[in-house]
């Protein structure tokens, strides 16, 4: 069981970037729009129009395909290391607070978090 953790871990991490990138990269679902004024607002105002947003998606939609490969997952794990510190400071920084409890971002969290645990030898030498 315990070397199926990971694999579940992976794919459930990689499902959920798939199901947040694949409507906005192929224009399946239109970005909704925030109330007027909030600081949410604002921040999307800015990103959507440029293109960031879409480009943060391929990163999503690369990353999850990459972390549901077992040999790829930790190249994945790179990849959406700051894209999940971006969501992360989004709702908690700029986001509503009651929107901070979200099932999709706990196990956003808790799924990225035991892949680095099981890998960190891996990544171990990152740091040195």
């Amino acid at each position: 069981m315990k070397k199926y953790l990971p694999c579940i871990a992976g794919v459930l991490l990689g499902l959920c970037f798939l199901a947040a990138s694949v409507p906005v990269l192929f224009n399946l679902i239109s970005i909704p729009k925030l109330p007027e004024g909030t600081p949410a607002a604002h921040f999307m105002a800015a990103f959507v129009p440029t293109g960031y947003v879409k480009f943060v998606k391929l990163f999503e939609f690369t990353g999850g395909l990459l972390v549901m490969i077992p040999r790829l997952r930790n190249l994945g794990l790179l990849m959406l290391g700051p894209v999940i510190v971006n969501i992360i400071a989004f709702h908690t920084l700029v986001d509503d607070p009651k929107h901070l409890v979200n099932p999709m971002l706990d196990i956003i969290i808790v799924c990225a978090l035991f892949l680095l645990w099981n890998a960190r030898r891996k990544f171990a030498g990152l740091l040195n």
